[in-house]
């Protein structure tokens, strides 16, 4: 019974493949499909064979074979990539060297039929299928998103395959008496996969393979274990039973050379660099795995915190990381030509003389218009290409052994800086893909150093604005105290023998030397803008002492309800209140009153200054009148009004205008009103 179904499971497989290759004939001149055609061809021919000749060697070459075809169409779709891998044909040439050998030792088996050269034979085999089923992932996994659907019913029907040998062998190996079960249903679980064959084969566009350098370590270092496991199961399979005494010895002698090899790599740097050259050079097309570079370099860039170290340092630090250097060097331009250290890691050379400006300023020109990657080993050894030895480095750095490569940091064609690093202890030479590599991480680099560089330069504006802003404010009062001198000393000519008078111009000029001192405290770099303190005050004196100051060349009245409180700043609203004031006072004429009237308006109290002179029409009010350095008077500085504002709104406040043009201007402060519990404590303090 059991050699029936394993006769017509079999069979079906046969005829499956070969109405495959029947369907499929018609694509024989299509290059890409030959390897398909020759699959179901060999497989259909091992299916047959299965079925009548079993136990035959033909029949174990014909699986031999098929594995072998299948491996080949794997790599056809690997090979047509652009960017294949010297490591991934590596795992293709093992596998195909386990089917030889399988082939050797099938071959063995029947001349020597011994249970060494049997599980020998066995193991290989679980050997090529664990090892087919490592490139089926490594391709599946790799693949395109746009052609991964293409291939993956042709996969899966591999994976199928091979995973199925893989537990066929592997429990023949362990217990012989369940192989046969496995063995006779092998034919229909091969057959099943013939569909999954026929729908990918319709598809056939697209199956284009692009293998990262991640695929490449995954393939190695599983096909690594799997090899280690084999050759040591394969030997104690093929001396087992001998009279040789090898396990010691083999172990021994092993761990001998692991343990050298770790004493040889681990400790000298310079032998680990040499070896990951050495590795990068012969076992992958691309150095470099970019994504992970990349995420390095902007991490390490973008680090931010009160822990992080400066921007320079870590554009160093960045790449330094690209080529394994041990530290670097920023080096920038001062205003006066010569090349200063900006910011270091890890460097232990020389920092630049102040020599050599001449040859210093022909080098930074040269890489600020062709941005090339200086290489001093090849300028040091004389053979640099013209173009490098042309751009003339300054001498200290053919001198200082330790510069190895010199990074321009190039943005919107201007250097901003030179990176120089530092020589690993393996030096090598550069190639295209580092400086490629190096000229991208540059420019970004340079971008970010412009970004820090903009962003300074916006700090130092921001703060001179600060101090022109303060500056006008002030030149504002002195303009008015210099009003108010000049009036005091065109009095003092008619008014000199006054008792009172010399007592008022004595009380005057002490009010104004102490307004300058304060004044010139304020304009200081040192000084900081006072502090409002918004609390409930009496406006009667405040309005009072704004007004005295005016009333000595002006009639200024003060009218309405000057017994309520409102919440202010005491000194903040005297100030605004005598801005207002005094640009009434100038549109006014000399005989015509200004008048400060105190009224409530619900929760708030209103002060309003009004006069009866010149007027504002209503463009000016809307988009001129607060507005810095913008006034109707010839003279006039434009700040009074902004700043009176300034000071109101900071305390609560607003401020409202009504101006007709020749009939005068209305300027209104609402503030608000202190509680009336406030008010007697107030009083009573």
């Amino acid at each position: 019974m059991q050699a029936l179904i394993a006769f017509w499971s079999h069979a079906l497989c046969a005829a499956a493949f070969l109405g495959l290759l029947i369907w499929r004939l018609g694509a024989i001149r299509q290059q890409d499909q030959r390897l398909l055609l020759a699959g179901f061809a060999v497989t259909a021919c091992w299916a047959w064979l299965n079925a009548i000749l079993p136990s035959d060697p033909l029949t174990s070459y014909a699986e031999t074979a098929r594995n072998l075809i299948w491996i080949g169409l794997i790599h056809s779709l690997s090979s047509s990539s652009d960017e294949r891998q010297h490591g991934v044909r590596l795992v293709y040439a093992a596998v195909a060297a386990v089917l030889g050998f399988q082939m050797v030792v099938t071959s063995l088996r029947y001349f020597i039929p011994t249970d060494s050269v049997r599980d020998t034979a066995t193991l290989l085999r679980i050997t090529a299928a664990a090892g087919s089923l490592v490139l089926v992932h490594n391709l599946y996994g790799q693949a395109s998103p746009a052609s991964r659907s293409n291939i993956r019913l042709a996969m899966l029907a591999l994976s199928l395959t091979w995973s199925y040998d893989l537990n066929l062998y592997t429990i023949s190996y362990l217990d012989s008496r369940l192989a046969p079960d496995l063995l006779e249903w092998r034919g229909a679980i091969v057959a099943a996969t013939a569909p999954m064959f026929a729908m990918a084969a319709r598809r056939e566009e697209g199956w284009r393979i692009r293998l990262s350098r991640a695929a490449t370590f995954q393939s190695l270092s599983l096909l690594a274990i799997c090899a280690y496991f084999a050759v040591m199961a394969i030997l104690a399979t093929a001396l087992r039973g001998t009279s040789v005494e090898w396990a010691r010895g083999g172990l021994v002698g092993l761990l001998a050379v692991m343990t050298v090899a770790a004493m040889a790599l681990l400790p000298s740097a310079k032998a680990r660099s040499w070896a990951k050259v050495k590795i990068s050079k012969h076992l992958f097309e691309h150095r470099y795995d970019y994504r992970t570079e990349w995420l390095r370099f902007t991490e390490t860039v973008g680090t931010t915190g009160s822990d992080a170290a400066p921007l320079g340092e870590r554009v160093v630090k960045a790449f330094a990381d690209i080529l394994d250097a041990p530290g670097g060097i920023l080096l920038a331009r001062d205003p006066a030509g010569a090349i200063t250290a900006a910011s270091s890691w890890n460097w232990s050379g020389k920092n630049p003389p102040s020599t050599e400006l001449d040859r210093v300023l022909t080098f930074w020109s040269a890489l600020e218009s062709n941005g090339r990657i200086v290489e001093f080993d090849a300028l040091r050894s004389g053979i640099a290409r013209p173009e490098d030895c042309a751009m003339l480095p300054p001498q200290w750095m053919l001198d200082e052994r330790r510069a190895w490569v010199g990074v321009p940091l190039i943005h919107g064609e201007r250097l901003f800086g030179l990176i120089l690093l530092a020589a690993p202890d393996y030096r090598r030479v550069l190639d295209w893909e580092d400086f490629d590599l190096l000229r991208t991480a540059g420019r970004q680099a340079a971008s970010s150093l412009a970004e820090a560089y903009g962003q300074e330069a916006l700090s130092n504006a921001q703060r001179f604005e600060e101090f022109n802003r303060r500056f006008a404010f002030i030149l504002h009062d002195i303009k008015n105290l210099v009003s108010q001198l000049s009036l005091l000393s065109r009095n003092a000519e008619r008014h000199a023998d006054n008792p009172e008078f010399r007592a008022d111009m004595v009380a005057t000029l002490r009010s104004s030397v102490g307004k300058m001192n304060d004044l010139l405290a304020r304009l200081s770099p040192q000084a900081q803008a006072r502090a409002q303190r918004a609390e409930p005050q009496p406006l009667r004196t405040i309005l009072s002492d704004a007004i005295a100051a005016k009333r000595r060349d002006h009639e200024v009245k003060l009218l309405g309800d000057t017994t309520l409180w409102a919440v202010v700043d005491a000194m903040g609203l005297e100030q605004a209140v005598g801005h207002l004031i005094q640009n009434a006072v100038e549109a006014s004429s000399s005989d015509a009153p200004i008048t400060v009237r105190v009224a409530p308006v619900g929760d708030e109290v209103r002060i309003t200054i009004a006069d009866h002179g010149t007027g504002m029409d209503g463009d000016f009010v809307r988009n001129r009148l607060f507005q810095p350095f913008a006034s109707t008077k010839p003279g006039g500085f434009g700040i009074g009004s902004f700043e009176a504002r300034s000071l109101i709104v900071a305390m609560g406040g607003r401020l409202v205008v009504d101006s007709t043009p020749g009939a005068g201007s209305e300027f209104s402060i609402f503030l608000p009103a202190a509680d009336e519990a406030a008010q007697p404590q107030r009083k009573r303090a």
